[in-house]
C-alpha cells in the first residue's frame, strides 16, 4: 500500500517535503506549500519564513541549467522567501529571487527580481502593483455583510451541500465576490 501511495504521488507531481528538509531546504513555522515543485537538486538554496501559503503548482528554482549547455557550468543562486507569503498557482520563483516579508504574488506570476517587502506582485515578469496596505484597503471595502461567509461554506464541513453551493453562486452574481473565512 505503501509503495503505491509513493507512486500515485510521483505520477502528481508531489514532493516529499521531508526529504527536501533533510537535504538542507529551510521552511518556518506554518507553512502550507500544497502541491508544488520546490528545486530538489539545490533545495539547500532555498529558505522559506513563516505563514507561507503556496497555490497549486508553484515552483522554486535555485538553478538554472541553460547555462551549462554554452558555458559548461549550471548558474546556481539563493532564493529567499519571507513571511507572511502567498505565492499564487502556477507561479515560478526563479533563482537569485528574494520575496520580502508580508508579500502577495499573483497567480502565473514569473518571479525574475526581488519583491520588496509590503507589496502586491503580478505578471511576466512580476512587478509589484501596489502596496500590501492598499490592496486590503480595496479588499476591505468590497467585503459587506451579504458576502462574507464562515467555515459552513467550504468542503470541510461534511454537510456542505447543494444548497450552500447555490448561496455561494448566487452570491457571487449578486456581489460579484464572496469572502469565506
Amino acid at each position: 500500500m505503501k509503495s503505491l501511495r509513493k507512486i500515485l504521488s510521483r505520477l502528481r507531481g508531489e514532493q516529499n517535503i521531508d526529504k527536501l528538509i533533510r537535504r538542507g531546504l529551510t521552511i518556518g513555522k506554518n507553512c502550507k506549500l500544497g502541491n508544488c515543485s520546490i528545486d530538489p537538486s539545490h533545495c539547500f538554496h532555498i529558505t522559506i519564513g513563516d505563514n507561507v501559503v503556496f497555490g497549486p503548482r508553484v515552483r522554486i528554482l535555485a538553478h538554472d541549467a541553460s547555462t551549462g549547455v554554452f558555458l559548461g557550468y549550471t548558474r546556481v543562486s539563493n532564493v529567499k522567501i519571507g513571511s507572511n507569503v502567498f505565492i499564487g498557482a502556477h507561479s515560478i520563483v526563479l533563482p537569485g529571487v528574494t520575496i520580502g516579508d508580508n508579500v502577495i504574488i499573483g497567480a502565473g506570476s514569473i518571479v525574475s527580481k526581488d519583491i520588496p517587502s509590503d507589496s502586491v506582485a503580478v505578471g511576466v515578469p512580476a512587478r509589484v502593483i501596489k502596496s500590501l496596505e492598499d490592496f486590503l484597503d480595496a479588499k476591505r471595502k468590497e467585503m459587506q455583510e451579504n458576502n462574507i461567509f464562515d467555515e459552513e461554506y467550504t468542503l470541510r464541513n461534511p454537510h456542505f451541500g447543494s444548497e450552500h453551493r447555490q448561496k455561494l453562486i448566487d452570491t457571487c452574481n449578486l456581489f460579484g465576490t464572496v469572502y469565506i473565512k
